[in-house]
């Protein structure tokens, strides 16, 4: 070979050199950089998914203390006995302005001697309709004997067309003698009639006297035993008022039996999911933030409501029985906070939120396949993307029921991405010998 053929052949291998040598740091580069995706091993661990919820106090019992049924009409409360105050059997606890009751009962005394009055007057009136009746009876019923009793009958003696006339004049006589009998009774009976619309009215009033005088003697209302007094709210929370109009039967208030206390708490819908009987919580006064008690869930309402009107957020009520009341501290209507734990599993393999993704349709997550050098991550994927079954979540964290096992190790960001660190499709920046940058087949 020609020193000419040394110099090329050299220049060749010298450039192959550079090359090697260019990809090589390429390729490292691209190794170090899926280095750079967070990782976590999966390792079986105690998972707890809990729930807070928040509401109040409230007696397992209590007696209710409702508006007399004495009443007719709505009652303004005049008076109450202060919310939460200690109370005695028999002690007063709310009275009614008697205002609308009086004028009730004047009304209706009105309507009564009004009534009374008309029914005399239509008394007198049939009376005296009927005894002018009675004489026009009397009347016919002469001129009936008299044509009877003067009856021309005889041919002999009077001719035929007297004949006629007289038998005319008796059957007028007897037909005047009816229509009086017939008029008298018509009046009576209207006369009967209206005295009895108005007996009807009279009765109306006389008991609207009587309801309005029941519910002028039902105008307070007594504790039926010792205990505290805790007035009845309405939608909003608020407790009736002095001002509110109430109903018969309505309830006021109820006094508890506070040996045994019971907490309402309300959990969002979208938290809902486990609820049951059964399940443990902790409760805690907001008045003694540093004291848990113990309590369970006894029961879950079967829809969603709202909490407050207006408000589209929709919350399960729920009742927690407390292991323990503890009279001295407890008292009905204290605000209460709750966390419910709805699941619970010694050993459960979970992984953080962010290590699931999506991928048509299903859960994935991305599990490290091999733990290779830096070349050898070039030529095989270092994550493959594993279809998963996923359990309850909890506070930033996710069960996993199938598809990872102890000791894999899954990525925290999708390494497909090409804003992720290391993505195969992240863009090579290594410059080639011409100085420009080289970049994966797969990038445009």
């Amino acid at each position: 070979m020609s020193r000419r053929g040394w110099r090329l052949a050299a220049a060749i291998g010298l450039a192959v050199s550079v090359g090697v040598a260019l990809t090589a740091a390429g390729l490292m580069s691209r190794a170090a950089r899926r280095a750079d995706i967070p990782v976590e091993t999966v390792e079986p661990s105690a998972f707890v998914r809990v729930v807070p919820a928040e509401g109040s106090l409230q007696a397992s019992r209590a007696t209710p203390v409702s508006v007399p049924t004495g009443a007719t009409a709505p009652l303004p409360v005049g008076w109450l006995a202060e919310d939460g105050s200690r109370v005695r059997a028999g002690e007063v606890i709310a009275r009614f302005d008697p205002s609308e009751i009086e004028k009730e009962l004047e009304e209706a005394a009105d309507q009564l001697a009004g009534a009374r009055l008309k029914a005399e007057k239509e008394r007198v009136h049939g009376l005296a309709e009927v005894r002018k009746l009675e004489e026009d009876l009397a009347l016919a019923r002469k001129e009936l004997n008299a044509a009877q009793q003067f009856q021309k009958k005889d041919g002999i003696v009077y001719s035929r067309a007297e004949i006629v006339e007289s038998e005319i004049d008796q059957d007028l006589a007897r037909e005047r003698e009816s229509h009086a009998r017939q008029a008298r009774r018509g009046q009576e009976s209207l006369t009967g009639a209206g005295l009895d619309l108005l007996g009807i009215e009279m009765r109306q009033a006389e008991a609207r006297i009587q309801r309005a005088r029941a519910s002028l003697a039902s105008l307070q209302v007594t504790a039926p035993h010792d205990g505290v007094l805790v007035l009845q709210r309405d939608w909003n929370g608020e407790p009736i008022r002095v001002g509110d109009m109430v109903w018969n039967g309505q309830v006021l208030a109820e006094i508890p039996a506070l040996e045994t206390m019971e907490a309402e708490v309300f959990v969002l819908e979208a938290d809902a999911g486990g609820l049951s009987p059964g399940k443990p919580a902790t409760v805690i006064l907001e008045s003694r933030p540093g004291v848990e008690h113990a309590a369970r869930i006894a029961r879950v309402d079967s829809l969603a409501r709202p909490r407050f009107r207006g408000s589209p957020v929709q919350y399960f009520g729920i009742t927690l029985a407390l292991d323990r009341t503890d009279p001295a501290t407890m008292k009905p209507g204290q605000r209460v906070r709750a966390i419910l734990r709805l699941d619970e599993r010694a050993g459960a393999l979970t992984v953080p939120r962010q290590a699931v993704f999506e991928r048509d349709g299903s859960p994935v997550v991305y599990r490290r396949k091999v733990d290779a050098g830096a070349f050898e991550t070039v030529f095989e994927a270092v994550f493959e993307a594993v279809t998963v079954k996923l359990g309850p979540s909890g506070a930033g964290r996710v069960v996993v029921e199938s598809g990872l096992s102890r000791g894999d190790v899954v990525a925290l960001a999708d390494p497909t991405r090409r804003d992720s660190p290391g993505s195969p499709e992240s863009p090579d920046e290594t410059p080639d010998p011409s100085g420009e940058t080289a970049r994966e087949a797969s990038a445009p």
